[in-house]
């Protein structure tokens, strides 16, 4: 890895970790104000985990219940979270994703299948291409062409909030020096809710890795609405869901949050 000019300050491992932390929690802050309550559609577990249940069996398809299963608060974690944790002795149940088979509008691997974990593998197709780009017309571009009429705009978008805080560091203003790079993985992945066989909540956990010289990761959990649009999943209309938890992957934290091992099925 090629290093920066003599006149770039060297980037150390703590400044570096708070740049990646920045990325969770601006996107996280920007969520926190959603309206959760949805008319009786959600009630509390009980447990003191600060989760909710979605009451979803006695709603019909319909908007109220695609909105209950979006606004349901998931669990509460806090930023210490998302940077590491002791390994669970028992491995997490999986969730077998399938592969993309094409590449699609604004250069997002697509070709996902309609199922819900066809809509996992849209989601992360498209937070992994936008993430890795760190270019504001890459976000906009991904947004156009993958959202659906009635879905949030761009500037209300968590994926532009997360991009504009790096760009905004001074890690952002080196993004295209030799040596720096930012790298995103899923690594878990969930389905909160679904609807029909056309809409859907999922959310994925991705490994976020910043290299400046060094490097620092973080984990980091995003949920979209998707419906299935023609040929391929698109992000839905409606509010953005509740914020997702930002677990280190691995962890028993993790399996308590709903969080699945990503596994990719073999291409068709």
């Amino acid at each position: 890895m090629s290093a920066l000019p003599d006149e770039t300050p060297q980037w150390g491992r703590r400044r570096l970790l708070a740049i990646v932390v920045t990325l969770v929690l601006v996107v996280v802050s920007g969520l926190v104000g959603l309206v959760y309550a949805v008319h009786g559609a959600v009630a509390s577990r009980g447990t003191g985990d600060d989760r909710a249940a979605v009451v979803v069996d006695a709603l019909p398809s319909g908007p109220a219940r695609r909105d209950a299963i979006a606004a349901a608060p998931m669990l509460r974690v806090t930023p210490h979270d998302s940077r590491g944790g002791t390994p669970a002795a028992s491995p997490a149940p999986t969730i077998v994703v399938p592969a993309a088979t094409s590449l699609g509008p604004a250069e997002v691997p697509t070709g996902f299948d309609r199922t819900p974990e066809g809509a996992v593998g849209q989601l992360a197709a498209i937070a992994t291409t936008v993430l890795q780009s760190m270019s504001i017309p890459q976000v906009r571009a991904a947004h156009e062409h993958w959202s659906a009429p009635g879905a949030p705009g761009v500037e209300e978008w968590a994926l532009m909030a997360a991009v504009q805080a790096l760009l905004a560091s001074e890690a952002g203003r080196h993004i295209d020096a030799p040596g720096t790079s930012v790298v995103t993985v899923p690594v878990a992945a969930q389905i909160k809710g679904s609807d029909e066989d056309d809409w859907v909540v999922a959310c994925v956990l991705l490994d976020v890795t910043v290299t400046v010289v060094t490097e620092a990761r973080a984990a980091y959990g995003y949920c979209e609405r998707l419906q299935w649009a023609a040929d391929r999943w698109v992000i839905a209309p409606g509010a953005s869901p509740a914020p997702a938890p930002s677990t280190w992957p691995g962890t028993d934290l993790a399996a308590a949050a709903g969080w699945r091992t990503w596994t990719t099925s073999a291409a068709k």
